[in-house]
């Protein structure tokens, strides 16, 4: 178990690597500084480009617990932070009334009967290694709750009105994503460090299919990587991402495909495109032409 922080960004990369994850020498930097520095790390880019694998794969190189909180519209403080277990205090209302015992406030509200939700759990470490946070898809919530993360982020501290103020012992490691579906208010952005995460290009794309399915045959694996190059580069609603090209190449062995061809390309591109619009965009005429220019492609490249 790792639970040093690496030492440079080579070394970064080899940890990250070593959890199948492909980081370029840009992406390492900004998290190496963002974990030297102590500062949160802000990335963005479209869904599907592997921005919250980063946190998984660093959680797991470390050695230490991912927490994930996951945004949504209306996520507020009693989702994000904590609260009252209020069946279980009515509960032992009940059992005290029963026992004629007396009850006070102080009594309900304690720890027995908080319910810790991410951001409490990850400011509550302890002696132990501080946690990753995983702030994902901070686009989702609500501005109000962006408020309120700033002052997290800015003490690593929250106030329970009826406990007092938790202060983390040790910060965690905070990794904020977002698909960019609106746009995050610069405060937040200014307390962390910012990295984009485009589309990877054919060679990173073919080295991540390699990597993540070692088995996957070389030719068809290179043959995959270049039909996605090709169709990103067109006019879509949405192109898909790294997680779909996996998908894709995995269905495709499971169908015993050594190569690609316009039936079974146009049998699975649902597993690669999630619009029909697009879907019915890529066949016909238009599949052979890109389906010529990625095997053009995928074969320079096993040559």
């Amino acid at each position: 178990m790792i639970t040093t922080i690496p030492q440079s960004v080579e070394e970064l990369q080899q940890l990250l690597g070593g959890q199948h994850y492909i980081a370029d020498r840009g992406l390492a930097i900004s998290l190496f500084l963002a974990l030297k520095l102590g500062r949160p790390m802000f990335l963005e880019g479209e869904a599907g480009v592997g921005k919250t694998e980063v946190a998984k794969a660093l959680a797991a190189g470390l050695g230490v617990e991912l927490i994930r909180l996951q945004c949504y519209e209306g996520l507020d403080v009693s989702h994000a932070v904590y609260e009252w277990n209020y069946p279980r205090q009515i509960l032992e209302i009940r059992m005290r009334e029963s026992a004629g015992t007396a009850l006070s406030a102080k009594t309900l509200f304690t720890e027995e009967f908080l319910i810790k939700r991410p951001l409490l759990r990850a400011l509550e470490a302890g002696s132990g290694p501080a946690p990753v946070l995983l702030i994902d898809e901070i686009d989702r919530a609500d501005e109000e709750f962006e408020g309120f993360l700033l002052e997290v982020l800015s003490d690593f501290q929250v106030t329970i009105p009826e406990l007092g103020t938790v202060r983390a012992q040790k910060p965690p490691i905070v990794v904020i994503t977002s698909n960019r579906t609106r746009e995050v208010h610069d405060a937040l952005k200014r307390r962390c460090l910012y990295f984009w995460i485009d589309y990877p290009d054919f060679e990173k794309e073919l080295r991540i299919i390699t990597t993540r399915i070692p088995d996957a045959p070389r030719a068809l694996a290179a043959e995959v990587a270049a039909f996605v190059q090709e169709i990103r580069g067109g006019d879509l609603l949405k192109a898909s991402g790294i997680s779909e090209t996996l998908d894709w190449m995995a269905a495709l062995m499971a169908l015993n495909q050594t190569e690609l061809d316009a039936q079974v390309v146009s049998d699975t591109l649902g597993i690669l495109l999630k619009q029909h619009d697009d879907i019915e965009a890529i066949r016909g005429e238009r599949l052979d032409l890109l389906l010529n220019r990625a095997r053009t492609r995928g074969v320079r490249r096993t040559d």
